[in-house]
């Protein structure tokens, strides 16, 4: 297992995350491969506490395989990743958007899913996390 190191500690800290669409509506199948995006992805997490280790959209829903850091917590994680995740399409599709949502810069329900990835390893969780969607 790898492990990160810092100045006083050693982990390997990742958790699974799935964010729902607001309203289950199904616009993301359409823009997955612009979220998925690597460039994307390292622009928006390079100095948040995380990074992205695998990630798959289906129509209503995003799952991701999040690797983080000891100080941050899951809960900050998953407001970062809904906050970079909505600006951007309602830059780039907000026309579209207007026609499926009540109100602009609305893109994800309240809540989401998370869980530790505990004993499994990182690579059965990567597997789960690509073949959804």
């Amino acid at each position: 297992m790898d492990y990160h190191r810092g100045s006083h500690s050693k982990y390997p800290l990742k958790a699974r995350v799935i964010l729902a669409r607001e309203y289950r509506r199904k616009p993301l199948s359409g823009l997955g491969g612009e979220v998925k995006e690597p460039r994307f992805q390292r622009s928006r997490t390079k100095n948040s506490g995380f990074s992205i280790d695998a990630m798959e959209t289906d129509q209503d829903h995003i799952h991701l395989l999040v690797d983080f850091k000891p100080a941050a917590s899951v809960k900050e994680i998953v407001r970062k990743l809904k906050s970079y995740t909505t600006v951007f399409p309602w830059k780039e599709y907000g026309a579209y958007l207007k026609t499926k949502f009540w109100k602009e810069r609305t893109f994800w329900s309240d809540g989401y899913f998370a869980c530790a990835t505990g004993a499994a390893s990182a690579e059965t969780i990567r597997k789960r996390v690509e073949t959804r969607g």
